[in-house]
């Protein structure tokens, strides 16, 4: 190397210099009233011109030699050095690193001027002490529009995974955006925005239910995702409307008996039919299913019930002109600790688990012969069964006495067949559903007489937690030894995660052991039921008050005097009891 002094003016630009970006009018100030002051402290590094000429490349000090020009200097101080075989790519770069960092994009050129001399992305890591990542992620600057590019040159760098989005995306797309997207002077971009409005959804293979003839009709190619682990399937495809379009049509193809195609709500929760009850126990061969895909285009399934149609109970809350009454407006009650729809999700797993209960938990004789008293003593009792959605006894109960029959009609069994007809006929009897099929009380005092509780499902989900108040939940996570959280929903994601495992949940409002006070009004009610004249009411007076009331239905009123239904038959009833027990 050698110092010369030169015309500042006579020194050449090198095209393909490291730092393009133009640096600030305060910085350059600074250095003119700098220059001006004492001079050029350290002189630019020239290299001889190549090619025939005489004259000098600057190699490192663009920014002194302009402001030594503008500050009116006739001579400065060179260092001349020799010629570098590449240009002086990678010592121009290395020095200007060392200088000032250089922005990403001028990081971004030296990068691709070094690749196109033949370095690779390793040599370059190693020479600029970077990660071969680091390399790799700036070059993909090279596909993002030149105005988005300045913005990035002043250090407003976008984030990896934005910056790969942007990357993806075509120019005409970048340049729409960005018209929408584009900061104002001085303003940072808002890269997280523009990212998402280039963002390509992908629809995984993984998630696709439809096979290669379907595949190939909606023109959708699968693509490999470099960056996925090696073990996992990460074909993808961004031809969205072609995968739903797939999926869709193999619904179509594949619906279940009783099944239906729902949409999604702005939750990505399926849109079930007005009043459908959703299942969230065992699904019976009566059941609906509802298929619709979520927010990843996969195809899922829930069951649901629809309710019988069931009759006002009780006189209307208006009087005859319309208006409300005042005793049935009440004040607003606090909210309850399971809210309804949790309460539902309860019945369901009730009667789940005593119907495997009752198919598999051992039971005597005599506790099985109470039990078939018990169970029609239900609330129940026409009887709509909530076991298959099937209503009425004569329909469903004929097949469980069938099992009692011989095949030329005689009846002849032994007690294995009987105890399977009636644990199958109590199965159809006993249910802790909510609605019409409810059993009420009786059932849940069935459910703790088998055991029923230890075949309770694990609560600890997303869902039934959903529909716990707080107190409830911070009381589930105080018995689980968990620290509630500062917010519901946290506290909810780590009860969900500590249920993952082989801890299990069951909430104490599910046991089916009920309130002493639930069994006195059940023993009360009972034996009104078996006393329902104690008022004093004979039944002359009851008929008379049948037909005196429906005067002009005599027919009716007779028959219904003689029917089983007519309280004034219990004692020839209790007379032929006592005939046949003697």
């Amino acid at each position: 190397m050698q110092i010369k002094k030169v015309d500042p003016r006579a020194l050449k630009e090198n095209p393909d210099r490291m730092r393009q970006t133009k640096s600030s009018p305060q910085a350059d100030a600074l250095m003119l009233a700098t220059i001006k002051a004492v001079g050029i402290v350290q002189p630019p590094i020239v290299a001889p011109e190549t090619g025939g000429g005489n004259g000098f490349i600057i190699d490192a000090g663009h920014r002194r030699v302009r402001l030594a020009i503008a500050a009116g200097l006739e001579e400065i101080e060179i260092l001349v050095a020799d010629a570098a075989n590449d240009n002086g790519a990678m010592r121009s770069m290395v020095e200007n690193s060392v200088r000032e960092a250089l922005n990403p994009v001028d990081q971004w050129r030296g990068i691709e001027r070094l690749v196109a001399l033949g370095w690779t992305e390793e040599a370059i890591a190693v020479a600029l002490a970077l990660p071969v990542r680091q390399i790799r992620k700036l070059r993909l600057l090279a596909n993002v529009l030149p105005a988005m590019l300045e913005q990035m040159a002043l250090g407003d760098m976008p984030s990896e995974q934005q910056l790969r989005i942007i990357a993806a995306a075509g120019e005409v797309e970048q340049k729409e955006v960005w018209k929408a997207h584009k900061p104002k002077k001085g303003d940072t971009a808002a890269w997280w925005s523009i990212a998402n409005a280039l963002t390509k959804k992908r629809m995984y293979a993984k998630d696709a239910s439809f096979g290669d003839d379907l595949r190939e009709a909606y023109g959708i190619e699968w693509v490999e995702d470099l960056f996925a682990p090696a073990d996992q399937d990460s074909r993808y495809t961004t031809n969205v409307e072609g995968f739903l379009g797939a999926q869709h049509e193999w619904m179509t193809s594949n619906l279940p008996k009783r099944g239906s195609i729902v949409e999604v709500n702005s939750w990505g929760q399926p849109e079930l039919p007005k009043k459908a009850n959703q299942v969230y126990g065992k699904p019976s061969k009566s059941d609906h299913a509802a298929l619709y895909l979520d927010r990843d285009g996969k195809v899922q399934t829930v069951h649901y019930r629809m309710p019988e149609a069931a009759k006002p109970k009780g006189g209307s809350a208006t009087g005859a002109d319309g208006a409300i009454n005042d005793d049935t407006v009440s004040t607003p009650k606090a909210r309850p600790d399971v809210t309804q729809k949790g309460q539902d999700m309860i019945g369901d797993f009730r009667t789940d688990a005593l119907h495997d209960a009752l198919s598999r938990a051992p039971i005597e004789d005599d506790m099985l012969r109470a039990l078939l008293v018990l169970a029609f003593a239900g609330q129940n009792v026409r009887v709509d069964s909530g076991a298959g959605g099937g209503l009425y006894g004569s329909a469903r109960f004929g097949r469980h006495a069938a099992r009692l029959f011989t095949d030329d009609g005689k009846l002849s069994f032994d007690m294995d067949t009987v105890r399977v007809a009636a644990r199958a006929a109590l199965i159809d009897v006993f249910s802790c559903r909510r609605g019409v099929s409810n059993s009420g009380v009786v059932s849940r005092v069935a459910g703790e007489a088998i055991g029923a509780d230890s075949y309770l499902p694990n609560m600890g989900m997303e869902e039934f937690l959903a529909s716990l108040s707080r107190r409830a939940l911070e009381t589930v996570a105080k018995n689980a030894g968990l620290e509630p959280r500062a917010r519901v929903r946290e506290t909810r994601s780590a009860l969900v995660t500590h249920f993952e495992g082989d801890t299990t949940l069951v909430h104490p409002s599910a046991l089916f052991a009920p309130e002493p006070t639930e069994v006195l009004a059940l023993l009360k009610h009972l034996d009104h039921d078996a006393n329902p004249q104690d008022e004093g009411a004979t039944a002359e007076a009851v008929a008379s008050d049948i037909v005196t009331d429906d005067a002009d239905e005599e027919g009716e009123a007779s028959d219904m005097v003689g029917s089983h239904e007519y309280p004034g038959t219990l004692d020839d009833h209790e007379t032929a009891y006592g005939i046949a027990a003697e």
